[in-house]
């Protein structure tokens, strides 16, 4: 499993190009089903736009879909796509919304339009890195906790759970790069006496 980019979530922004108003929104999707159903949420929004572009990619069976939605074929659907791409997104789609002002932009013009309409809909969206993360859950004595909460940081580990009765119970989640890592050191420092668990995988977005 490898890292991804995806957005931190839901954006939109618009500009006017010669009397063309364009509105890019955006927002992060897993499934095609959640795609569409943005994709005919924004057309039911805009249902009184001339044009109503969209694009999506897919980690999952890496979908790639587009519609240049009326406009002359290649001058929208693709340069919306080709964003999405140089951006290195996944797990996103955008749709962008052209009310036509009376002036024609020409080819050139559409395709740098409905690009900077997709860019500014990521850039409102915002991008995060998704890694392959592990949750461990470890118990031990209070007498070891000074020392464990002093080891966690290091291996950028953050706590997902923390209960302290009659023994301390935490579960961490870390990037998996980073689990070898921190069972050993965790073993050299409690000289074996806690053996965490893994009770889950999942992407997730954490620092460093």
């Amino acid at each position: 499993m490898e890292e991804y980019t995806t957005l931190e979530g839901y954006g939109q922004d618009e500009f006017v190009e010669r009397r063309s108003r364009f509105i890019g929104s955006i927002r992060p999707v897993t499934t095609e089903e959640e795609a569409i159903a943005f994709i005919n949420e924004k057309k039911a929004q805009y249902w009184d736009a001339t044009h109503n572009v969209y694009a999506y990619i897919l980690r999952e069976g890496q979908v790639r879909r587009y519609s240049d939605d009326g406009e002359p074929q290649g001058t929208a659907g693709v340069p919306v796509l080709e964003v999405l791409q140089k951006e290195g997104l996944t797990d996103v789609v955008v749709v962008v919304t052209r009310y036509f002002g009376g002036i024609l932009l020409g080819a050139g013009g559409l395709v740098r339009a409905y690009s900077h309409g997709a860019k500014i809909a990521v850039d409102a969206g915002g991008k995060k890195t998704m890694s392959p993360c592990t949750e461990l859950e470890m118990e031990f004595g209070y007498d070891l906790y000074g020392k464990i909460s002093y080891l966690l940081p290091q291996h950028h580990a953050q706590v997902t759970f923390s209960d302290f009765g009659v023994m301390v119970r935490l579960r961490i989640l870390l990037k998996d790069c980073y689990v070898e890592g921190f069972q050993k050191a965790l073993t050299e420092l409690t000289s074996a006496q806690v053996v965490p668990q893994v009770v889950d995988h999942r992407f997730d977005c954490l620092p460093q």
